[in-house]
């Protein structure tokens, strides 16, 4: 039985068998609904109470939730046996706790009985997906901004910074944004995340956004309750704020900046090789016009390098940048688990969840 991989984001979770040149088998909400006591599931699902995050940020923050799912997931979805459970890897955000890990190698060994247990950071694997061993990521996902440089398969992690905003932050502002514009329309929130994947973009530069202010071609959506509302320069505004996050009301630079900043912390000698070994990942980096604002910002930033972006080999599947984590992972299943690198049950038992930090790095 192949290794199971599991990439839990905020919002998406990407599991499936380590078959790296394939996507994830299972892509799925990891939001629930909590069951009531009388174990039934309430179907008022407008009831923000009834709503559980198991991941918040990046980092899992309800263990019964995330026990939930992960039996779901594990079961029905990826086919395991109970008691004939395999091994796993999971991916690790940046700045992920020491609490959080064995905590979750506590869960799987003690409640889902496992085999052997992986884990590794999202950036080293988000660089595994596309061939490399040293680089850079930018990982722009629901809840957090992760940049990472990695040397040698190793992240610096007096050089990574994580930024408490995300895609969800992102649609609040496009919320904002269509609310001005159309104000007799009341918008849900699930709504308003369906139209920013179906229309937000990129402008070309700074002073294009300018423009879309006076000449900006407007569309026009009908919502499911049949309401037909109307979409300008709002499409715009979403991934403009990467680069101005004064239009979120942040006082910081530009991802592009932040990139730059994140690498000059690191030795003058290893600059070219992480800017040049730029990855995109995270939902929020698949953006229409995303990749080439980036680059454009990336030619007029402040460093005598300047970051460079890695295409994905052709062989890997579309969209890579969505779950190049889980990719990763899927390639590193394939030399852990075969090596005896992992952490397997005789290690747990001997040593307790602290045996996660020895063996998985």
């Amino acid at each position: 039985m192949e290794a199971a991989v599991v990439d839990p984001g905020s919002k998406l979770l990407k599991a499936g068998p380590a078959i790296p040149d394939q996507a994830p088998s299972m892509i799925i909400p990891n939001q629930m609904k909590r069951m009531l006591d009388d174990g039934s599931i309430n179907d008022n699902s407008s009831s923000e109470d009834t709503i559980v995050d198991p991941v918040v940020r990046g980092l899992i923050r309800d263990w019964d939730a995330m026990e939930d799912l992960l039996h779901h997931v594990l079961y029905t979805g990826l086919g395991w046996e109970m008691g004939n459970e395999g091994q796993i890897l999971f991916t690790d955000p940046l700045c992920t706790p020491k609490a959080v890990r064995e905590q979750l190698v506590q869960l799987m060994f003690e409640t889902f009985n496992i085999s052997g247990f992986y884990a590794s950071e999202q950036a080293v694997l988000s660089l595994y997906a596309v061939g490399r061993i040293s680089g850079c990521t930018v990982d722009i996902g629901h809840g957090k901004i992760d940049i990472a440089p990695v040397i040698e398969g190793a992240v610096q992690h007096i050089a990574s910074r994580r930024f408490e905003i995300g895609g969800m932050d992102l649609t609040k502002l496009l919320a904002e944004e269509l609310g001005k514009s159309n104000p007799l329309v009341n918008i849900k929130m699930s709504d308003i995340e369906k139209i920013k994947e179906q229309y937000s973009c990129c402008a070309e530069d700074e002073l294009a956004y300018e423009k879309t202010k006076n000449a900006c071609q407007t569309e026009q959506h009908t919502l499911p309750d049949g309401q037909v509302i109307t979409i300008g320069r709002e499409k715009y505004t979403v991934g403009e704020a990467l680069f101005q996050p004064s239009i979120l009301g942040l006082e910081a630079h530009g991802i592009v900046e932040q990139l730059v900043r994140c690498i000059s912390t690191v030795s003058s000698d290893n600059h070219r090789q992480l800017l040049e070994n730029t990855v995109l990942c995270g939902g929020t980096a698949s953006m229409t016009g995303f990749e080439e604002r980036f680059q454009k910002e990336a030619g007029l930033c402040s460093s005598a390098v300047r970051p460079a972006l890695i295409k994905p080999p052709e062989y890997m599947p579309e969209n890579l940048s969505m779950y190049s984590a889980w990719v990763g992972g899927a390639i590193l299943a394939k030399v852990v688990f075969p090596q005896n690198q992992h952490v397997t049950k005789a290690d747990y038992d001997e040593t307790g969840p602290s045996v996660v930090h020895r063996k998985c790095f």
